[in-house]
């Protein structure tokens, strides 16, 4: 009789997760724009036994020009293994990459050899607009279907919100949302599925990002700064808490893996009273939700002359919190600062009480620190991901094209690199790892088996 079990990268608990196999591949999506050239999935040889270790070993470039390929994740995780999954049998194949630009969503199978997926299915912007969104920015895998976030409504306007993918098919099945509530700005969610419970963010309209960032904007605070809660269930809106006005861009959202662990952290890019970045921690305040300042990132002066444009009339660099990512134990929160080129490490076990224990400098608009290996790199610390046994921690350097060129006009060449976490705290830059994308920039990381941000854990 045949057994029937599930994908064996699934694992009920995070601590389970924990002891995993490490990775041998990271999957890293690469824009090309305004180049004539895709952008691109790309795939890294991450095993330090291998020949080709800290390489790009294949290519798969999309099919049509200037997508920006954004927040793509796997069609399944350990989420298949809650109470509530509809689909427990799936397997973590495929990689579900969404192009901000051009609304379209791509399907890459990453068997039979996982060194070199195809694109197996594209889903045209028209199919995702049907869905009720344009702009799609973040995928995760649920329980019952697979959850895409869109930053604009199918006009590209607002509200933005939240799209389903059917687990199989991969077919837009239509907007989450049944009652939104207040909500009109959409970025990132994540969940309490043991709550029943959703959380989503802010950024802003496409029409504020997609050509660069207005300073008048970001003064006026026009930007989003609310966190959303949901009934999951009953796909409504709940609760919505104000981060403060001042508190603009409201973006990565990092539950605790743990389930029994009700909070979890949100990055905020910018205050307009200080230019500062920071980190709030949302939790249960009864029978409500609520958040609390823990963390404060200071700007660095510097002088106008040595800024770009962007910055000249504010005299300083923002540390500018561009991602956030929390290990699988619940332990060390790590914090990209895209503008002062930091990445910042926070112990967080007392969440309310952070405790800060380690600090490197890539990067920055101004800083320029150079890789170990003698590598100049330009842009910051941005998209950051974690392995499973929080021992390796990869860093990027795009964050959104337009973006980039405002803030590093010099010119942004990609680059991925591996920072060395100690298990009681302390990081160092891997002097062996480092890829060089050169022209091509690069974005988003996921690392084959799983990581940090891939799952949802639904048993202590």
């Amino acid at each position: 009789m045949a057994l029937w079990r599930p994908d064996p990268t699934f694992y009920p608990s995070a601590r389970l997760a924990m002891e995993a196999p490490q990775e041998r591949l990271a999957y890293v999506a690469v824009l090309n724009p305004d180049s004539g050239e895709p952008d691109a999935m790309t795939v890294v040889d991450c095993d330090p036994n291998s020949a080709s270790y800290s390489q790009v070993v294949h290519s798969v470039p999309m099919p049509y020009l200037d997508d920006e390929l954004h927040h793509f994740n796997w069609n399944a995780c350990s989420a298949a293994l809650c109470p509530s999954s509809a689909h427990p049998h799936l397997e973590r194949r495929y990689l579900v990459v969404p192009s901000l630009a051009n609304s379209r969503i791509y399907i890459l199978d990453t068997q039979p050899d996982p060194a070199r997926p195809r694109i197996v299915k594209t889903i045209e912007a028209e199919e995702v607009q049907r869905a009720g969104y344009s702009r799609p920015h973040t995928v995760h895998c649920g329980p019952d279907a697979i959850y895409v976030s869109a930053l604009g409504s199918a006009e590209g306007d607002r509200p933005g919100g939240i799209m389903l993918l059917d687990h199989y098919t991969f077919e837009p099945i239509g907007p989450w949302e049944l009652d939104r509530g207040p909500q009109e700005l959409a970025y990132d969610f994540w969940w309490h599925i043991g709550l029943d419970t959703m959380m989503t963010s802010e950024w802003g309209t496409p029409e504020m990002f997609e050509h660069g960032v207005r300073l008048e904007d970001v003064v006026g605070q026009k930007f989003g700064h609310m966190l959303h809660f949901w009934d999951m269930r009953r796909r409504s809106h709940r609760q919505a808490v104000d981060l403060g006005a001042q508190h603009q861009m409201a973006l990565e959202l990092r539950p605790a893996h743990n389930p029994t662990r009700h909070y979890g952290f949100c990055g905020v890019v910018v205050s307009t009273e200080d230019l500062s970045g920071s980190i709030f921690l949302w939790y249960r305040d009864g029978e409500e939700w609520a958040a609390r300042k823990i963390i404060s990132i200071p700007a660095e002066p510097a002088d106008a002359s040595v800024l770009p444009p962007a910055l000249q009339p504010l005299g300083a660099v923002p540390p500018l919190v561009t991602d956030i990512d929390l290990s699988v134990d619940d332990k060390f929160l790590y914090i990209s600062c895209w503008g002062t080129g930091k990445l910042l490490q926070y112990d967080v076990s007392d969440p309310f009480n952070p405790v800060q224990t380690g600090e490197l400098e890539i990067g920055g608009v101004v800083r320029k620190a150079g890789h170990p290996n003698g590598a100049t790199l330009t842009g910051g610390p941005q998209m950051v991901e974690i392995s499973r046994d929080g021992r390796r921690v990869y860093l990027t350097n795009s964050l959104y094209s337009s973006w980039d060129d405002q803030f590093y006009p010099d010119g942004l060449n990609g680059w991925l690199c591996r920072i060395d976490a100690e298990p009681t705290g302390g990081m160092s830059v891997n002097s062996d790892f480092f890829v060089d994308y050169g022209k091509t920039r690069s974005h988003q990381v996921r690392l084959q088996g799983g990581d940090a941000s891939s799952d949802t854990f639904c048993f202590p």
